[in-house]
């Protein structure tokens, strides 16, 4: 009997899309929802402040995990879990031993260490690769400037330094080849409300195009990508999905996109650019500010945000004390008070300093704080997001957790209802996820 992921890759089809390579075409009608295909990981890394509340095996988050007995940092549900990830963890279990607290391999390091295994001991396809095999991945080495190799140089190093005793490695050459497949195809997994839960690598889903109005959405089910429709998709059509966050305006979007994955996106929404104005909407005063301070202002804002953007998440920030998240939160306010004088609320630049501002008081236990925040954001979040955005699906998911905390229940039922609509288009309504939302309504 085949399997859901064979069945639904059988609606499907690769081929060669005009001007971007190759791609991935419907061959059939998807309804909005429908699941298309799902992809295991061809291997994947849970992020090390994630360990103990989730299994390092399948990702399930879980109380009462078990530990490894060896290295006592990687947790499992079961002995299945455990062995199942096995032949991936003994790559760090000794390593752990050794380094102690000096064991720091970056996640790309951890990573990448695994696909190495994972092509030693599984040389032939396997079921994540039926469209797509890893060997096959972009890795635009022509494009690596002088930065972007360097990077790679100590990420192999690392590699070298840190894992040794289960690892035939090839030479530094095609070491160089494998990074930088990883960094242009590599995905980060999220939990329901955004925040990191590892890396994996997906080719099948790596198949997919990129476009700023996709029309499909990635969501994660432990290791599991699925990938579902978030607009009718007709036989023929090519399917999209997006790389990067959507919520700024077209030249940023595609600085971002050049920087990470070597081209320009021409989709409608680039060329039309017909959301720009709005996402940089500027403040309604009886003497408008220049045009020259707006692009004072936008060039401002951006410095700010690529500070934020090299600190990726707050997690990273988490072994601080709480003196640097309160001079944190008073960047952002500072910020926001700067950019209040050219930008209203709804510009995407303020839109991204009050969500890193509400992350610091979710943070630190500032409920009040946090809701504020969040309540200036959910509105311009719905129109400036696609339909079914995961973005605004978390902001919804937080408004009514931060509702419910505050014991207004009646708001809180509303926010976590808007937010499971969205999910089970998103995710399918069978999720787990959305399981966990509902029981959360039925406990208050």
């Amino acid at each position: 009997m085949r399997s859901e992921a064979a069945a639904q890759l059988g609606g499907l089809e690769r081929f060669a899309s005009p001007g971007k390579g190759r791609g991935l075409r419907a061959r059939r009608r998807f309804a909005v929802g429908e699941l298309l295909f799902s992809c295991p990981a061809y291997a994947a890394v849970l992020t090390v402040s994630e360990r103990g509340s989730h299994c390092d095996g399948c990702f399930a988050r879980k109380e009462g995990l078990s530990k490894c007995g060896r290295c006592k940092q990687a947790f499992y549900c079961n002995v299945e879990c455990q062995k199942e990830d096995w032949p991936m963890h003994k790559l760090e279990c000794a390593s752990m031993c050794t380094f102690g607290q000096n064991w720091h391999p970056s996640e790309t390091v951890r990573l990448t260490a695994r696909i190495l295994a994972k092509q030693q001991i599984h040389p032939e396809r396997t079921q994540s690769e039926k469209l797509l095999a890893v060997k096959e991945f972009e890795s635009h080495l022509d494009k690596l400037d002088n930065e972007k190799r360097e990077l790679i140089q100590n990420d192999i190093a690392a590699l070298h330094h840190f894992y040794s005793k289960h690892l035939d490695y090839p030479d530094n050459a095609a070491l160089v080849v494998l990074f930088a497949q990883v960094n242009c195809n590599g995905f980060t997994i999220e939990d329901e409300e955004l925040s990191h839960l590892g890396s994996a690598i997906f080719p099948d889903v790596a198949l997919m195009n990129h476009s700023c109005c996709p029309n499909v959405i990635v969501t994660y089910k432990g290791t599991l990508a699925e990938i579902r429709a978030v607009r009718e998709i007709e036989p023929g059509e090519e399917i999209f999905s997006s790389y990067i966050d959507l919520l700024y305006p077209t030249e940023d979007r595609n600085d971002r996109l050049r920087d990470s994955y070597f081209f320009t996106c021409d989709c409608r929404e680039c060329v039309t650019k017909e959301k720009d104005k709005e996402k940089l909407e500027i403040c309604k005063l009886n003497d408008p500010p220049s045009a020259e301070t707006v692009k004072d202002m936008i060039k401002y804002a951006r410095n700010v945000i690529e500070e934020f953007r090299r600190a990726k998440h707050y997690k990273y920030i988490l072994c601080l004390t709480l003196t640097p998240l309160v001079e944190l939160l008073e960047i952002c306010e500072l910020s926001l008070d700067k950019m209040g004088a050219v930008f209203e609320d709804s510009n995407v630049y303020m839109l991204h300093m009050m969500y890193q501002a509400m992350g610091v008081c979710l943070y630190v236990q500032d409920w009040e704080g946090a809701l504020r925040y969040g309540q200036k954001i959910i509105r311009p979040y719905i129109k400036h997001y696609p339909s079914y955005s995961l973005n605004v699906a978390s902001m919804w998911l937080k408004l009514g957790r931060l509702y419910m905390a505050l014991k207004n229940r009646m708001a809180g039922v509303k926010a976590l209802k808007r937010a499971i609509a969205i999910m089970e288009v998103a995710h399918g309504k069978d999720h787990p996820y959305i399981s966990e939302i509902k029981k959360e309504l039925e406990d208050h």
